[in-house]
């Protein structure tokens, strides 16, 4: 029988990171399902196939991420995925509209606590035995080319870019493989409003078509999946017909 595999997926409790779990789970991976609303986290774990635990934890906060890795340590005793999932955007207004409390939070969500995760995963993927596993960081496509009033979103993922990079590179003599899955569109609660318009380049509000989270969630299996030797260090998975490549 294979050896258990175990991930931690952070914002686990809706959109990519629930479609994750889930298909984590079909495919036999012990998942811990991470969020902050409690009530997410036990209606996600309650549909996965396998063993899942839920934990309640803010990826920005150092203390929450600590006692996070500690409750994975304890539960399954090793970690060989962490899905760096958790994100959070701003309202589509100008940068001197915006209140400087907003770009924090982006901030704290998006790069702070893919690094902190990181960071604590790092730390158990080193010492555990066998040591090594992987780390997926949700990018975007905003990495790639902003949308209007998108500041603080758009430097996050271009930062977590470099720290996929930097960190694939850190990994290599420890047996940690780091890449970074980009997505457009995906139909979540996050891209809803996508339907019914968002603003463009040309200064009109047009509505974007959305793909299926599931497809999502098989990409990031099949990221999760590579044996130890391979990676994909950066994979993008968008809506087919959405106005990314090329002029809008």
């Amino acid at each position: 029988m294979a050896e258990r595999r175990v991930a931690l997926v952070t914002g686990g409790g809706t959109g990519i990171g629930e479609a994750s779990a889930l298909e984590l789970s079909a495919a036999g991976w012990a998942v811990a399902v991470c969020g902050r609303r409690v009530e997410l986290l036990d209606d996600v774990v309650g549909r996965c196939a396998g063993e899942a635990l839920p934990i309640v934890a803010d990826v920005s906060l150092p203390d929450d991420v600590e006692r996070l890795f500690g409750a994975v340590a304890d539960r399954f005793g090793r970690l060989d995925l962490l899905f760096n999932n958790a994100g959070s955007g701003s309202a589509p207004v100008p940068i001197d509209e915006l209140p400087v409390e907003d770009w924090l939070r982006v901030v704290g969500a998006n790069l702070t606590g893919s690094w902190l995760c990181a960071r604590a995963a790092f730390a158990r993927m080193k010492s555990q035995n066998p040591p090594g596993g992987r780390i997926i960081n949700n990018g975007s496509i905003s990495a790639h080319a902003p949308r209007p009033y998108s500041s603080p979103y758009t430097a996050t993922k271009h930062a977590v870019t470099g720290l996929t990079k930097a960190l694939s590179l850190e990994g290599r003599p420890h047996g940690i493989s780091v890449g970074q899955i980009d997505i457009g569109n995906a139909r979540t609660p996050m891209a809803a409003r996508m339907e019914a318009g968002v603003p463009q380049a040309d200064g009109s509000v047009r509505p974007e078509p959305l793909m299926n989270v599931a497809d999502v969630a098989r990409a990031v299996r099949y990221m999760a999946e590579l044996p130890p030797d391979a990676n994909v260090l950066q994979m993008t998975v968008m809506a087919n017909s959405m106005p990314f490549v090329g002029r809008g």
